[in-house]
Parts: C-alpha cells; sequence; structure tokens
C-alpha cells in the first residue's frame, strides 16, 4: 500500500489481511495522523517515501522490497467482505505455480441497496519474478503479460472521506507544463479528470485527439466514444453527441452503455419507437465484464427497462410498459424511480 493520513480506515483493511498477508509493506507519503503507528500494530513494515506527484514511483519504490514469490496491492480504503477474504486465503493455497497475474473485480461504486454500481477488472496479485512495475503517475497500471487467472474475488473501494478533487488534474497539468509527453492510456484519464471538472470543451478536444491514436486500447477507445457523448450533450450538442456513440461501432460490437445513451437519445427527441430499439439492445448486449473496461451492471437490465416503461408507456402499450416496470423492480425494488412508477400506474391504469 501507499498511504497518507488513512488512520480512519486504515484498520478496516489490515486487521483481516494480517491473516492472509505474510508480509505487509507500506509507503507513507507525508501523514500527520496515527496512520503510521496503525500500521505498525498490525505489524507493516513502514518505510517514508517523500511525495514526487508520482504513484508508480510509490508503489515501485514498495516492490523492490517484495521478498516474496507473490504481491497482492491494495488501497488504504479498500475492503474486503469476509467471504471474499475465505477466497482470497483459499486462493493463497491453491494458486497454479505458473499464474503470473491474478485478476480481480474492482467495485468502486454502489447503489443503496449495495448492489455494484460500477466495476471493472484489475491486476491485484502479480508474481514477484516476472519483475512488473507500475507505469503511470496517475491511475498507475500493470502493463499485462503471462499467464492471466480470473479470478472470482472482489475488491470494493470505500471511501469514507473526500480526496482532493483537484490532484489528479494539477499532476497532469503539471506534466504538461513541463513539455512531457502523455502516453495513450494517460492521454484518456487526462480527458476524464478535464470531464470531471466540467471543462467539457477541452475534455472532448482531448478525447478526439486520443481517438485518432493507433495504439490506444480497445476499451479506452469505447469509453472514450461514451465520454465524448457526455461531453456534448452537456454542451448542448447532442446531433455530435450521437456521432460519437455510433462511431464506437467501428471498434467493437456495441455495449449495452453505448446502447443505453443512444436509447436516451433518441427518447429526448420524442423517437419513441427507435428508443425503444437502442434500449432492447443494451438489454441483448453481451457481458464483456473481463474485457477490462469499465462495467456498468444496471446498463444490462435495470436502466434500459426503467426507459422502456417510458417509451411503451408514451406509445400507448400500457401493460407492456408495465411489464417492463415490473422487471426492473426485481433488480432495484427501493429506488425512487420504481417507487414513484408504481404510483402512476395503479392510479391511472389500476395497475398493481
Amino acid at each position: 500500500m501507499i498511504v497518507k493520513n488513512e488512520a480512519d480506515v486504515l484498520p478496516r483493511i489490515l486487521s483481516p489481511m494480517t491473516d492472509i498477508a505474510d508480509q505487509i509493506l507500506i509507503a507513507d507519503t507525508g501523514s500527520v495522523d496515527q496512520t503510521k503507528e496503525i500500521a505498525c500494530k498490525y505489524g507493516a513494515q513502514v518505510f517514508d517515501f517523500p511525495w514526487c506527484e508520482d504513484f508508480s514511483a510509490a508503489r515501485n519504490f514498495l516492490l523492490e522490497k517484495v521478498h516474496t514469490d507473490y504481491w497482492m496491492w491494495l488501497d488504504a480504503d479498500d475492503l474486503i467482505t469476509p467471504a471474499n477474504l475465505t477466497l482470497l486465503s483459499s486462493l493463497k493455497s491453491s494458486l497454479p505455480s505458473d499464474t503470473d497475474i491474478v485478476m480481480m473485480k474492482y467495485i468502486t461504486a454502489f447503489h443503496t441497496d449495495q448492489s455494484p454500481a460500477f466495476s471493472y477488472y484489475r491486476e491485484r496479485i502479480l508474481k514477484t519474478s516476472c519483475n512488473f512495475r507500475w507505469c503511470g503517475k496517475v491511475h498507475e497500471a500493470i502493463i499485462l503479460s503471462g499467464k492471466l487467472l480470473y479470478s472470482p474475488i472482489q475488491i470494493e473501494h470505500r471511501k469514507i472521506k473526500i480526496s482532493d478533487p483537484d490532484r489528479n488534474l494539477r499532476i497532469y497539468q503539471h506534466m504538461l507544463a513541463n513539455a512531457e509527453v502523455l502516453d495513450s492510456r494517460q492521454e484518456f484519464y487526462y480527458g476524464k479528470e478535464l470531464f470531471y471538472h466540467k471543462l467539457y470543451r477541452e475534455a472532448a478536444a482531448v478525447f478526439l485527439h486520443f481517438l485518432d491514436n493507433p495504439e490506444a486500447w480497445l476499451e479506452n477507445q469505447l469509453d472514450a466514444c461514451l465520454q465524448l457523448c457526455y461531453c456534448y450533450r452537456a454542451l448542448g450538442e447532442n446531433d455530435k453527441a450521437m456521432n460519437l456513440l455510433f462511431k464506437s461501432f467501428q471498434f467493437d460490437v456495441p455495449r449495452a452503455e453505448i446502447c443505453y445513451e443512444l436509447g436516451n437519445l433518441f427518447l429526448e427527441k420524442s423517437a419513441f419507437i427507435s428508443a425503444v430499439y437502442w434500449y432492447q439492445q443494451a438489454l441483448n448486449a453481451p457481458y464483456c465484464e473481463q474485457d477490462g473496461g469499465f462495467f456498468i451492471p444496471d446498463c444490462h437490465d435495470f436502466l434500459p427497462l426503467v426507459q422502456l416503461c417510458v417509451c411503451y408507456d408514451k406509445l400507448g402499450q400500457y401493460k407492456t410498459s408495465f411489464d417492463c416496470l415490473q422487471r426492473a423492480a426485481k433488480i432495484h425494488p427501493d429506488e425512487p424511480c420504481i417507487i414513484q412508477n408504481q404510483q402512476y400506474f395503479l392510479q391511472k391504469h389500476g395497475f398493481s
């Protein structure tokens, strides 16, 4: 781990990991709370690492100190449920020795019912002898190679405080000011940081340039089309947004997230039949979780079903509309839109 001022969450992850890890290595980048003392309490080896606006440098600093056959990374505000901890313990004792990288689902957003709202697979356990190293000052990652094993183990990212929202953008801007050339992955995430800061025109320019890069990763290309859609919609340029979503079909088969947004654009134009078509495509889109891209499970079922409810109601197909609502209610029964629509159908059509 690399940490700074994580006293509030550190016991939550270190307590279970002391039963699994043979060694806990922590790089502290300048804590002024009880982070280091807490880490030592759980048997961690703590090293001071002067912060240099480079996450990879901090993580690679720790890799030089690894002496076990494999190593696993975590963030201080990650969480491992008891069930996943049991799976991790089992994996440790049964991992085939020819495995180079273990991939695990990383869940970073949750619904009110605590079901996953946003996830993606990350390299999580890596073979030390392969000499993997982190790349990228921000949103650091390992270049995948060798034999990969996809594990059912899930790691949850559970923040309890808001970190500096400008940090990542600041690092990218500092890199550019120093004439550093962003590789394709860094350019992609730079565009996302601009989008998060509502700098939509600037973000769009970065994403468009990124899409022209032949070295860009497929999953990032698809997401860049989606991000461009969001940018153009925020700028009131819906025709451009639609064109970028259709452009994504040049890269791969239509993804549920893309089809869902196309449905939304047609719905806003009151083109209900076209909207129905694209929401249905979202429902039928293949699951591509293990391709490594960002995954929004609700785009495969709940969200298009809610919108199909709206479309069929507008088309006067009330029974079909209600059926879609009932299917959506089985997924997230307590969502406000479900409750409101159930009341609507009861009052207007007597459906319950």
